[in-house]
């Protein structure tokens, strides 16, 4: 196992620093693996504890999360990632080994977000030697499901949160680097149709074809979501349809899962609760809608931009230029930005492909994460 401490100054070689991302990835952490999570947690729990912080696991259903606080001068800066990816075990082996070659590195999950881990974890020992006066208190959320919505950790971010002077996002950036401050607000929704079965020659009468309601109730969830009232427009996209066996029977059950996106809570709260409202067509049909996961939008707020600029002061400082804009994804920040804390997203280094085979970063970029994030850490002397 690499160590921090085999890290060295900020002016040798960053093969060290790579290391540390190549370990990471090496572990393949897709969501719902609770083993692979908690493997993830065990190396971190000890890296994190090596650079001064006090670890808490807290074990779920869906994986391991860490929250892990480290001491310093006011109010914690919260800095926020996950450790689950889009990557089914094995993708290493076959759509996308790893590869370091000049400035690209690539894995599955190096992008989104490994490299961001590593960026705190390399920050956070670069700050050790300061007095606790000279440096930001510090705590760290990383969680086990947040490429699925954050159905369990999402609900606790808040509390985790309490406190905190402000929060740091580590998902990767625009594509130019510049960070996200404001993001779109999203859900996931499942439509589940229950029908009868029957017959579909001997007797189609006595059948209620689930599909045939579900494919109504869709029709409904376009007309509502394309409805000219609502004050911004929602993005709707339907991912994944199931349902029947046979062609020849009435198909007894049917389900869709659907993605939303939104710019304001107004649009979101309306549509989610005229889905929520969905009665079905045909008689002896049964519907049932659930919001499998929600985060709401956050428009970027005066605080915000005032932690934007602290930001890019410090940025300036390094030669770097920093800027920010609101992005469309939606993130475990829409949780904390979008109900007042003073939040920024996008820390992770530049790089691209994420969730696609060409994912990857730039080691340029990771160690101007690390030297920006230092920087917005660390308490000037008088």
């Amino acid at each position: 196992m690499t160590t921090p401490s085999a890290v060295r100054d900020a002016d040798h070689p960053s093969d060290d620093i790579i290391a540390l991302v190549r370990e990471l990835v090496l572990l393949e952490t897709p969501s719902r693996d609770v083993e692979a999570s908690g493997r993830i947690a065990d190396l971190l729990s000890a890296w994190f504890a090596g650079v001064g912080g006090t670890v808490q696991r807290v074990p779920h259903e869906l994986g391991t999360d860490l929250v892990i606080d480290v001491p310093g001068a006011g109010d914690p800066v919260l800095l926020i990632g996950h450790t689950d990816t889009v990557w089914p075990v094995g993708t290493l082996a076959h759509d996308l080994p790893w590869s370091d070659e000049g400035d690209v590195v690539r894995g599955p999950g190096s992008y989104d977000m490994k490299a961001g881990i590593v960026v705190m974890l390399e920050t956070l020992r670069r700050l050790q030697p300061l007095p606790l006066a000279q440096r930001r208190a510090v705590r760290i959320v990383l969680v086990a499901d947040e490429e699925i919505g954050s159905p369990v950790s999402g609900p606790l971010l808040a509390e985790r949160a309490r406190g905190a002077a402000c929060a740091i996002g580590f998902e990767s950036p625009h594509p130019d680097g510049a960070l996200k401050v404001g993001r779109r607000g999203s859900a996931r929704v499942r439509i589940a149709v229950t029908g009868r079965a029957a017959h579909a020659a001997l007797d189609p009468e006595h059948g209620v074809s689930a599909i045939d309601e579900l494919v109504d109730q869709l029709l409904r969830v376009r007309a509502i979501v394309a409805d000219p009232d609502l004050p911004s427009p929602v993005l709707c996209n339907v991912g994944v349809i199931d349902g029947g066996a046979r062609t020849n029977v009435v198909p007894a059950q049917a389900a869709a899962e659907i993605g939303l996106r939104f710019l304001d809570p107004d649009s979101e709260e309306r549509v989610l609760a005229a889905l929520r409202g969905l009665t079905p067509v045909r008689p002896g049909a049964h519907v049932e809608v659930a919001v499998l996961s929600a985060r709401p939008a956050w428009r970027a707020s005066a605080a915000d931009a005032t932690f934007l600029e602290r930001i890019a002061e410090a940025g300036a400082a390094l030669g770097q230029h920093v800027d920010g804009r609101p992005a469309a994804g939606a993130g475990d920040t829409n949780l904390l930005g979008g109900r007042g804390l003073p939040t920024v997203d996008g820390f992770g280094p530049r790089g691209g492909g994420a969730h696609a085979v060409d994912e990857h970063f730039l080691r340029s970029s990771l160690h101007e994460r690390i030297a920006l994030l230092r920087a917005v850490l660390t308490i000037p002397t008088e």
